[in-house]
């Protein structure tokens, strides 16, 4: 992470948690992972004067409805009038625990509702984790308390997909070919609750993944059963975290590209297709091993089914993307910073990520995204 020696992180996160996670009873606030991405790649000087313009989209934290116990969470789990009590519950969690303990049990819980919110609390949760592990041993009040806010949010809005049949995969085994044969939903009209209850099937994907012990919401564990064809066979492989995390490097990378190619089909959500993989991604490294197979299959089933309600049925021509000869990734995440948009900068992170160099498609995607999405001005 570039360093942060201003402090302005945690001055604008510490600005933030007055604040609500949603406004107009629905849409994401997007501010903390917008000042944590900015703040990470260089720009910091310009987070507060970001802030500034983004505060008209800030609704204060909703009143609370009730606290939230070790007796009482299931029974609270998805409900949106929890959304003051969640963090307020998770601020206790962290206050008597160490955040890897707390995400080791929470993650399995809150993985099957992965969807909820249009994705935004496992990416919020991705750069609240993604700031922590930059010290892991840190104690800063504002990075715990950022990650009491994430997690509260997808709990209040976790949100399970309908049951999916699933298709046999691509031959090839490839994330692009498996993105590719995500058949588009026939009606794409309404908001992403409504699409994604419409829902029927996905392609199967990765080929080589296990079928994981699912956690009991009650007994969270942090082992899985054994393969049932045992380890090392061509269908489980002998160290199948490591495949799941090169796997899901291969799904971020896939998203990425194919968004260069597909998101004027809805530039602003296909633009979770990526991201929402990426959160689990940077994710991956504060959790238990055991979990990171469970956690590829969930972020497999996010980017498909955002693919699925938004995506065009045909490409953009390659030649109709940006040109990005002699450009660098600086270049290209301070144009994203200038141009404004918290989901340009967001993609613009995820690409910067895939990129690691000038890998010329994940940088036309970010500045496809600032072309298609309006700046803020």
């Amino acid at each position: 992470m570039t360093d942060d020696t201003s402090g302005t992180l945690d001055e604008a996160l510490e600005r933030l948690h007055a604040s609500g996670p949603e406004r107009h009873g629905w849409l994401s606030n997007h501010a903390p992972m917008a000042v944590e991405a900015l703040v990470r790649h260089g720009q910091g000087r310009a987070v507060h004067r970001w802030l500034d313009r983004y505060r008209e989209k800030l609704e204060e934290m909703p009143s609370a409805y009730a606290p939230i116990t070790e007796r009482n969470w299931r029974e609270a789990l998805g409900d949106p009038r929890r959304l003051a009590d969640w963090p307020a519950y998770f601020d206790r969690e962290l206050a008597d625990r160490p955040w890897q303990d707390v995400l080791a049990v929470w993650w399995p819980r809150l993985l099957p509702g992965i969807a909820g919110g249009a994705t935004h609390p496992v990416i919020r949760v991705g750069h609240a984790v993604r700031t922590l592990l930059d010290d892991p041993g840190t104690t800063a009040a504002p990075r715990t308390a950022e990650l009491a806010h994430a997690l509260g949010y997808w709990a209040a809005r976790h949100d399970p997909l309908p049951p999916l049949h699933r298709r046999p995969g691509p031959t090839s085994g490839s994330a692009a070919d498996a993105l590719a044969a995500v058949e588009p939903i026939a009606d794409q009209s309404g908001g992403i609750r409504e699409r994604l209850a419409r829902l029927t099937a996905f392609p199967t994907w990765p080929p080589t993944a296990s079928q994981p012990a699912r956690p009991s919401p009650s007994r969270p564990s942090r082992t899985t059963d054994p393969a049932p064809d045992g380890p090392g066979t061509p269908d489980h492989p002998a160290d199948q975290p490591e495949e799941a995390r090169r796997r899901l490097t291969e799904l971020v990378r896939a998203a990425t590209y194919r968004y260069a190619t597909h998101g004027h089909g809805e530039p602003i959500m296909l633009v979770h297709a990526a991201t929402a993989p990426n959160a689990v991604l940077r994710t991956l490294p504060a959790l238990p091993r055991e979990l990171w197979v469970p956690s590829l299959d969930a972020a497999w089933a996010a980017s498909a089914a955002v693919t699925a309600v938004y995506a065009p049925h045909e490409p953009l021509p390659a030649d109709r993307l940006p040109a990005v000869a002699g450009v660098t990734p600086e270049e290209v995440f301070a144009h994203a910073a200038a141009h404004g948009d918290e989901h340009a900068i967001k993609l613009t992170d995820t690409a910067l990520d895939v990129a690691r160099g000038t890998d010329p498609t994940a940088l036309a995607a970010a500045l496809h995204a600032c072309a298609m999405i309006d700046p803020v001005l």
